[in-house]
């Protein structure tokens, strides 16, 4: 599920001014796998009544009862559930749908996508603000940011970023991977790799020419997307075979939503990415979080 929700167009909503604290945060339904992570790692749990399918993160928000993918939703499902508050990532959709439910008598707040460092600690504080929790918000928000921060400064001597692809998953056709305004390419950024793709518009499926072309470095595969391929199966592929990724070997791969998420698990995300592509800097591990201890999703 999480592919399919990448593949859509990226939002460029700037991140929203802080909503007001909500009446009644007490049924939370969470639409969208950063939001259920951030309303997770503030202790909501016990007040989260419902999640869609695409919060994969903690395992245990999988015991949730499920209000279907975040793009097909029904006004239906997700009111029966009786929420005092909706919190939804900016592209939920349908669009009749989130029209149905912003207008019903519940709360509804839609949460921007974040894309930067400074825009994930901006979600945290609006989610923390709006369920009525700031502190809690502040001090999580500060907690990432920190760890980014940490991140950045590991990264400060890389010289010579490498180029790599992220692809979403192979098919028995061409690979599906992320081009330049993508999730994909954000943490790229973040962890100082250069997109090989980056003259390509979003997520669309790479020619075995375009791929050879690209020439990357390193091939980012998600993980639960690889169908029991080995490594060497897959940098065989046509497209990367005799690409300097294929030469050396260097596939790595993690999970999406982990990855993607821009989450409370974003900076731990990024330094395990930049490892993965800068070996020879021996980068430390960041201080395990309450928020990561589930974190097996790094594969």
């Amino acid at each position: 599920m999480l592919m399919v929700a990448l593949i859509a167009p990226a939002l460029a909503a700037e991140i929203a001014p802080r909503a007001p604290v909500a009446a009644d945060a007490s049924r939370i339904v969470a639409i969208g796998g950063t939001v259920t992570e951030v309303l997770y790692a503030l202790g909501l749990e016990d007040s989260v009544v419902g999640v869609d399918l695409t919060s994969d993160f903690p395992e245990r928000a999988a015991e949730k009862p499920k209000v279907g993918y975040m793009r097909a939703l029904s006004a239906e499902g997700v009111l029966a559930l009786a929420p005092t508050l909706i919190l939804a990532i900016e592209d939920a959709g349908p669009p009749e749908t989130i029209a149905v439910l912003e207008s019903a008598s519940v709360a509804f707040v839609r949460v921007p996508k974040p894309g930067t460092a400074g825009e994930v600690a901006d979600t945290i504080r609006l989610i923390a603000d709006t369920v009525g929790v700031p502190d809690k918000g502040a001090a999580l928000a500060s907690a990432v940011s920190a760890d980014l921060a940490t991140v950045a400064a590991m990264l400060a001597e890389v010289d010579a970023r490498r180029r790599a692809v992220f692809v979403l998953g192979l098919n028995g056709g061409a690979p599906l991977a992320a081009g330049s305004d993508t999730a994909a390419a954000d943490v790229f950024a973040l962890a100082r790799i250069d997109n090989a793709l980056a003259g390509m518009q979003g997520y669309k499926p790479v020619s075995d020419e375009a791929g050879v072309a690209a020439a990357p470095d390193a091939v980012v595969l998600m993980a639960d997307q690889t169908h029991g391929l080995s490594d060497d199966v897959v940098l065989a592929a046509p497209a990367f075979a005799g690409t300097p990724a294929a030469r050396d070997g260097r596939l790595i791969r993690v999970s999406g939503s982990y990855l993607l998420n821009f989450g409370p698990r974003t900076a731990h995300a990024v330094r395990d990415l930049a490892a993965a592509l800068y070996p020879e800097l021996a980068l430390p591990a960041l201080p395990e979080r309450p928020w990561t201890a589930d974190a097996a999703g790094r594969d």
